[in-house]
């Protein structure tokens, strides 16, 4: 198939799509649309090989959520509905593990790993992410992949992280998921190279005191910006409300097209060479 748009972030191996797997990637592929889908724990990670290695248009990325790092309860759209009451133990990353898994030649990511507040602001839960997140970093110098970074409210620390243990200079850029910093804190992490994925939220009525992603994506050159959905969730306008899927990520590209103020075919066609660079794929 021709591969004319790319998700670089979404989740369509997990539960919440139930026995719609095969019509997700079929909705995909009749849009033109390749993807990436992202583990976030040994299970969901050696899930996303297993279904990345069925099709054309999909790879895998294999990793160790930040929330997964610390005692955490379980996502019905992650896990299933049956373990939605059950409590996760926190989960070290296990290298021996990942290390099999990243011989499928459908891996192309490290994460989506990171850092994160919202999962417990004590510092002893801030450390568990910390440490987690340091032996992707390392893991990921290891296998010469780039990481599929997750941060929220610690893009300080995030960045103390990569130029501290990060290989330099960095060979595979790090991916920063679904940006939401500052303006500021993106400048940081462009010195290192870095992309950035911006998804539906992007064509959302801007939020009174939110963060304005135009003001942000104005400030990074096209040549650093990939597109994603993070399907399931947050589905972009006009699909807003509903279950998302990554074909639905030609109206982010439409919306990034806008706020650069170039043609949306100048976007799609700059976001594709951005995703062979990033990942170090042919299609």
């Amino acid at each position: 198939m021709e591969i004319k748009y790319f998700d670089a972030h979404t989740h369509a191996h997990f539960p919440v799509y139930g026995d719609d797997g095969n019509l997700i990637v079929e909705h995909a592929a009749s849009a033109g649309v390749g993807f990436v889908t992202v583990g976030t724990s040994k299970s969901t990670s050696a899930d996303a090989v297993s279904f990345a290695e069925k099709y054309e248009n999909v790879w895998a990325c294999i990793g160790l959520y930040p929330g997964h790092a610390v005692e955490s309860s379980r996502d019905e759209d992650e896990y299933g509905i049956l373990e939605k009451k059950d409590m996760m133990p926190a989960e070290p990353f296990d290298y021996d593990f990942f290390k099999t898994l990243a011989e499928s030649k459908k891996v192309v990511a490290v994460g989506e790993c990171g850092l994160d507040l919202s999962y417990g602001e004590t510092e002893e839960k801030i450390e568990a992410q910390r440490n987690e997140f340091i032996k992707q970093i390392k893991f990921a110098n290891e296998i010469e992949k780039p990481l599929m970074i997750h941060c929220r409210d610690l893009y300080k620390e995030l960045a103390e992280l990569l130029i501290t243990h990060y290989q330099l200079p960095i060979t595979h850029p790090p991916i920063i998921h679904s940006f939401r910093g500052t303006i500021e804190e993106a400048k940081i992490f462009l010195d290192l190279g870095c992309y950035f994925t911006f998804g539906g939220v992007i064509t959302f009525p801007p939020k009174k005191n939110g963060i304005i992603y135009a003001d942000v994506i104005n400030e990074i050159p096209i040549e650093y910006l990939l597109s994603e959905t993070d399907a399931p969730w947050v589905a972009p306008v006009p699909y807003r409300g509903k279950r998302n899927e990554p074909a639905y990520v030609a109206e982010v590209v439409k919306k990034l097209a806008e706020i650069k103020n170039v043609s949306e075919e100048a976007m799609r066609e700059q976001i594709l060479k951005n995703t062979k660079s990033a990942f170090g794929i042919e299609f």
